[in-house]
C-alpha cells in the first residue's frame, strides 16, 4: 500500500507504552502504516487506552474504521492527494462517517441487504440514529453512530437498494449477480463478535485477530459480473451497476471540516474533481460535496465466457461540514449527526459515471 507521506515523512512519537489502538493497528497494517495513520487522523483521547488485557468495543471500532479508511486512500488517487496536503500542512482527518451499498435481495450464502454490516456493527457498539428514504434511486439509507463515542468514532451510512422497484429483467440480472456470493464473515470471527457483544470487550489478543477478519468483509464477494448484466443494471440503476462491480466495498470515506465551501474552491483551483455544487440539508446544518469517484478497470464475462476489462467508477472521498443543534428544553447544543435523502441522493452521483 502507497505510503500516506510519501512527499513528507511522519513518524508517531516512541513512548514506554502503546495504546490497544496502535496495538490492532500494527498487527492488521504494520507499524509504518499504523503510525501514519494515528499522525494523520483525529482520535479522541478516550481510545487511547493502554490495558494489555482487554480493547473495547469503541477501540475495536476505531481500529476498523481507521483500516477501512486507509483501504480507501489506496483505491482513490484523489482522495490520497488530498490526504497528502493535509500532511504537509500539519492537519488532522477528522472521519466523520463511511458509506457502504448493500441489495435487499436473495444473495448467495451472503445475508440480504444491510444485515451483512449491521451483525458486525451491532457487536462493536453502533446503533440505528436515522433512516432516509432515497426514492430517486429506489434505495433506503440508514446511519449508524457508534453509542459510546457518537461525535469521535466515525459513523456508517448503508444503503439498501430494493430490486424489487425496478424491472423484472433488471431483477433477474440482480439475481445472477449476486447468485455466486460468499459469506466472508467465519466461525472464528462470529464467535468473537458475540463476546464483544456480550461484554463489551475483547481480550487484545483476539482484537487484534478480529480486525482483520472484519476488514475482509468491505470488499466484492461474488464473482466478476457479465458485461450484457452490467450493461441491463447500467440502464436502469447506476447504483446497482457499481454494487456489480465493487459489492460491499467502502463506496466513499467522509473528511468532516470546517468550512466545506472553502475546501471546495481550494480543490477546485487545484484542478480536482470536485463535486460543482455543495449539497445543504434541509436544516441548513449539513453541508456535502465531493470528488466525482476514480475510474478503476474491472473484468467482466463478456460474449462466449471470454473475459474481458473495461474501465468503471470505483470509490469517492467526500467533505462534510456538520453545524450544532441549538439548545432546546435545557439539552444542551449537540453537534448534528444526521444525514439528509437530498444529499446522500446528490452525492451518490459521484459513481454514476467516470
Amino acid at each position: 500500500m502507497p505510503s500516506f507521506a510519501s512527499r513528507a515523512r511522519i513518524r508517531s512519537p516512541k513512548t514506554m507504552t502503546q495504546s490497544n489502538l496502535q496495538r490492532i493497528l500494527e498487527a492488521a497494517c504494520g507499524a509504518e502504516q499504523a503510525a501514519e495513520l494515528m499522525q494523520l487522523m483525529n482520535v479522541s483521547p478516550a481510545l487511547l487506552n493502554a490495558d494489555a488485557q482487554n480493547a473495547t468495543r469503541a477501540e475495536v471500532a476505531q481500529a476498523l474504521n481507521m483500516v477501512l479508511f486507509a483501504g480507501i486512500l489506496e483505491r482513490v488517487p484523489t482522495g490520497m492527494a488530498y490526504t497528502r496536503d493535509v500532511i504537509e500542512a500539519g492537519g488532522k482527518v477528522v472521519f466523520d462517517h463511511g458509506a457502504l451499498r448493500s441489495v435487499k435481495w436473495p444473495s448467495g450464502a451472503l445475508p440480504a441487504g444491510e444485515i451483512a454490516f449491521t451483525r458486525i456493527l451491532g457487536p462493536l457498539g453502533y446503533r440505528l440514529n436515522g433512516e432516509y428514504p432515497l426514492d430517486r434511486i429506489g434505495m433506503t439509507g440508514r446511519s449508524y453512530a457508534h453509542a459510546d463515542l457518537p461525535d469521535d468514532i466515525a459513523q456508517y451510512f448503508l444503503s439498501e437498494l430494493h430490486p424489487e422497484r425496478f424491472s423484472p429483467a433488471f431483477q433477474q440480472a440482480v439475481t445472477r449477480v449476486l447468485s455466486s456470493s460468499v459469506d466472508p464473515l467465519g466461525p472464528d470471527a462470529v464467535a468473537m463478535l458475540a463476546v464483544l457483544e456480550r461484554d463489551g470487550a475483547l481480550p487484545l489478543a483476539d482484537a487484534i485477530r478480529l480486525v482483520p477478519q472484519l476488514a475482509a468483509c468491505f470488499a466484492r464477494h461474488h464473482a466478476a459480473p457479465s458485461e450484457a448484466d452490467y450493461e441491463l443494471l447500467l440502464a436502469e440503476s447506476a447504483e446497482m451497476a457499481w454494487i456489480a462491480t465493487e459489492g460491499n466495498a467502502f463506496n466513499h470515506a467522509t473528511d468532516r471540516v470546517a468550512d466545506v465551501n472553502a475546501v471546495a474552491e481550494a480543490q477546485r483551483r487545484l484542478g480536482r474533481p470536485i463535486k460543482d455544487t455543495v449539497e445543504v440539508s434541509r436544516s441548513g446544518r449539513v453541508l456535502q460535496t465531493a470528488f466525482k469517484a476514480d475510474p478503476v478497470e474491472r473484468e467482466f464475462v463478456g460474449e462466449n465466457g471470454i473475459m474481458v476489462k473495461r474501465t468503471v467508477p470505483g470509490s469517492f472521498y467526500e467533505f462534510i461540514t456538520r453545524d450544532f443543534v441549538p439548545p432546546a428544553n435545557g439539552a444542551p447544543a449537540r453537534l448534528d449527526l444526521s444525514f439528509d435523502a437530498g444529499n446522500a441522493q446528490g452525492i451518490f452521483k459521484m459513481t454514476a459515471a467516470c
